[in-house]
């Protein structure tokens, strides 16, 4: 392997690394909205629209032209925005309403294995067989954090919902790859935004948005517990390191690497995730649940090494 590529594979490896840290701390703000009552269809809609003003004042300033689009790009960047950005968080919260959090989350970290099995049998392209071991550690180890077996809520809607809301990210992972080929990474994701936006004001129109929770003040806790936040600064945390910033670089580590490497490291978020919540809200960790982090890792040392 050359030099290059090698740098390239540890590039989209630190990039999806840190995406990780700040989905999983952003699950602290977010929990603090959804304490407060806020559903989270709305939250999601909140992250969309903030991250589309955000992404869309950055290309209009930077390069306006690169927003260009014909008739012919229509269809794939309305299929991007709406399965890759808004199918994902829409079917997986209905997953964990059903199943609960670490199945759907369980559910959703499957997308790897959907593409490899498109890549190989579909595609009809080479995959090294180290790639489905390395999934295949990572499902297990996913399996172990969840503790799947210990939930009495499975279900039919919850299963197909969950299998959607993999299928929808696994989407997500394989056209993002193609779309970064074509143009301007943040115009690719202004586009999957907007049309992702207008998959939200459908079902839940923007002049119905329950304004009350942006005035409230919140505790954050944790190691600054008694200290209060404002509203507008959670949801402004919440969209700018939540969401702009690990989208930006998740879709920008596409350039350097294969989707299912991508999403192999993105199963790290339930580690940060867990390690943050020990931390910031005294939730702990029990064995099997670490020993789940510790073959999470393996598969993703594994996929590291399977570099094609």
């Amino acid at each position: 392997m050359s030099m290059q590529r090698t740098f390239h594979h540890q590039r989209a490896t630190i990039m999806c690394s840190i995406a990780a840290v700040l989905f999983a701390f952003n699950g602290v703000a977010v929990r603090l909205l959804l304490d407060a009552g806020l559903s989270a269809t709305r939250l999601t809609q909140i992250r969309s629209f903030g991250a589309l003003l955000c992404f869309a004042a950055i290309v209009l300033i930077r390069n306006p032209k690169s927003l260009r689009i014909s008739k012919a790009d229509i269809p794939f960047l309305m299929v991007y925005g709406i399965a890759g950005f808004a199918f994902v968080q829409f079917f997986y919260f209905i997953a964990i309403k059903q199943l609960g959090v670490g199945i759907g989350l369980l559910f959703e970290f499957t997308a790897p294995v959907w593409i490899l099995l498109w890549v190989r049998f579909i595609r009809k392209e080479h995959v090294r067989r180290r790639m489905f071991g390395a999934v295949a550690f990572t499902v297990t180890g996913l399996i172990l954090i969840s503790q799947m077996w210990s939930s009495a809520r499975m279900n039919v809607v919850g299963i197909v919902c969950g299998f959607i809301a993999s299928g929808s990210l696994a989407i997500y992972f394989m056209l993002g790859e193609k779309g970064v080929q074509k143009r301007d990474t943040q115009s690719l994701i202004v586009w999957g935004f907007i049309f992702a936006n207008l998959f939200w004001t459908i079902t839940q129109p923007v002049w119905s948005f329950p304004t009350e929770y942006i005035s409230k003040n919140y505790d954050i806790g944790g190691p600054f517990a008694g200290t209060l936040s404002g509203g507008l600064w959670v949801i402004i945390y919440v969209v700018i390191l939540g969401t702009v910033v690990p989208f930006y670089l998740t879709v920008s580590a596409l350039k350097y690497t294969t989707p299912a490497r991508v999403g192999i490291i993105g199963t790290l978020e339930p580690i940060f995730a867990g390690a943050i919540a020990w931390w910031w809200m005294g939730e702990s960790l029990n064995a099997i649940q670490l020993v789940g982090s510790a073959v999470v890792i393996a598969g993703i040392l594994l996929a590291e090494t399977a570099r094609s």
